[in-house]
């Protein structure tokens, strides 16, 4: 079997893998993309995208019951929860084909199939008809993502135990559900279903909901699901987990009770496997820890001239800081200077009602470090923006460094909280201060008022509260 010369080979096309493909075809290197199932990944396919597809149409049936504080009287509301989940699949593919044109127009070559890494520089890929052909390349940024985690013994079926990837395409809403984790995932879909209905019951091993977000933040958010009709049991475990029929039941076990608990729907959302296994990173000498690729801060693996980025190296999970890992690789990789990898600066995002959003340290890792801060909090009932638009709920947070000012943490929980984060994420990657964001005139009424109202009171310079 005759071996192809390539010169840099992208070893899958999800955010991280695309966009390093198209970087490194700008930068002139002859790209060929390797995929065995839809251009995008998990993020455009059955992730990031369609999931705030149905995100949206939560937040529209809200906003439309809200309709008489506004003045506008909408009249009867109903779910056609179908469509709901046909208008997600129709945005996931519609950018999947998105991603298949940038493709073509950065003139990146598309091979479809499962690769092997074959060592010496080399893989195979076999296609879906069983054939195989043997690709040598110059260099190789490994892109092959994470999957669901599961639990031991427990069958996804897809009808009534799910996980992210089988519940996109669910077309009847649950009445009773439970959500096994409460990471960005699973309250997403906990918020999902609970504002269209359904009862929801959210188990979490962990003493807070999103345990990587600052503890007072991840416990306002609590409270306002709480307050909505949401259950949510931390500090417990999900054990006897059955399916009968239509129905699943499970026992729910507290530090000091349990309880049982029955409905038709359980989502598993407790983290996800690296796409590591059965590529042959053995064979190539690639460094494994704990089930993930390791590399500097430059993506380098520690095999000359292979890289990997993404969900397969791990460290955050998230689309957007593969993406930026995808760029540093390819430049590294076409031999331009680049900046390392700044894991400690990446905004995490979680996109249910209120929506989470930070960058930086929480309050609990400043004081396990031991420095010296100082905290401005400002609820956003005294923004103006947030009041004209009937979403008052919800504060921002800062931490700032007590000495020298520098923006330690800034962590929000408000409506529109994701969209607020990159400033404060632009600001510590310039190691900015608080003082420089004063300095910054901010437009009004805007809810990014609310970053230099935060600021200002750390500094002891509050003006509006």
């Amino acid at each position: 079997m005759s071996t192809q010369e390539r010169d840099l080979i992208v070893l899958g096309s999800g955010p991280g893998g695309y966009v390093a493909a198209i970087r490194a075809s700008q930068l002139g290197r002859k790209v060929s993309i390797i995929e065995r199932e839809s251009l995008g990944g998990v993020c455009l396919n059955w992730g990031c995208i369609p999931s705030k597809a149905l995100l949206k149409s939560a937040q529209l049936y809200h906003d439309m019951k809200r309709g008489s504080e506004f003045g506008i009287e909408t009249g009867a509301l109903k779910i056609d929860f179908p469509r709901v989940i046909d208008r997600s699949r129709e945005v996931a593919g519609k950018l999947s084909g998105g991603v298949s044109f940038l493709m073509r127009k950065n003139k990146v070559e598309v091979i479809t199939g499962n690769a092997t890494l074959e060592g010496s520089n080399r893989l195979a890929v076999k296609d879906s008809t069983g054939k195989l052909t043997t690709y040598a390349y110059k260099d190789i940024i490994i892109a092959t993502g994470a999957r669901a985690r599961t639990i031991p013994g427990v069958e996804i079926d897809g009808e009534v135990i799910h996980t992210y990837r089988t519940i996109l395409e669910y077309k009847r809403l649950p009445q009773k559900a439970l959500i096994v984790g409460a990471g960005a995932i699973g309250l997403e879909f906990a918020y999902f279903m609970s504002s269209l209905g359904t009862q929801v019951t959210v188990v979490e091993m962990l003493d807070q909901i999103l345990p990587l977000e600052d503890t007072e933040v991840a416990n306002a958010l609590r409270k306002i699901f709480e307050k909505n009709g949401m259950i949510i049991k931390t500090g417990a475990a999900v054990q006897d987990l059955k399916k009968s029929g239509k129905t699943v039941s499970a026992v729910i076990k507290g530090k000091e009770a349990e309880e049982r608990w029955s409905g038709d729907c359980c989502l598993i959302a407790i983290g996800v496997v690296p796409n590591t296994e059965n590529i042959g990173l053995e064979k190539a000498g690639i460094k494994v820890e704990r089930g993930f690729i390791a590399t500097d801060e430059f993506l380098r693996t520690n095999v000359a001239h292979h890289y990997a980025i993404g969900d397969c190296r791990g460290g955050a999970l998230l689309a957007h800081k593969a993406s930026h890992e995808g760029l540093v690789a390819a430049e590294v990789a076409a031999g331009k200077s680049h900046h390392p990898m700044r894991w400690d600066n990446i905004p995490s995002c979680t996109y249910c009602q209120p929506q989470v959003a930070s960058v930086g340290l929480t309050e609990q890792a400043a004081k396990a470090k031991g420095l010296k801060y100082k905290v401005g909090k400002i609820p956003f009932s005294a923004i103006g923006k947030a009041i004209a638009i009937g979403e008052p709920e919800g504060m921002i947070k800062v931490l700032i460094d007590e000495e020298v000012g520098e923006v330690l943490g800034v962590h929000i929980l408000h409506a529109e909280a994701t969209e607020l984060i990159a400033e404060a994420a632009v600001i510590r990657s310039h190691e900015g201060i608080a003082a420089s964001v004063l300095d910054t005139i901010h437009p009004h009424p805007t809810l990014s008022e609310s970053v230099a109202e935060a600021m200002a009171l750390a500094l002891g310079r509050p003006i509006n509260t």
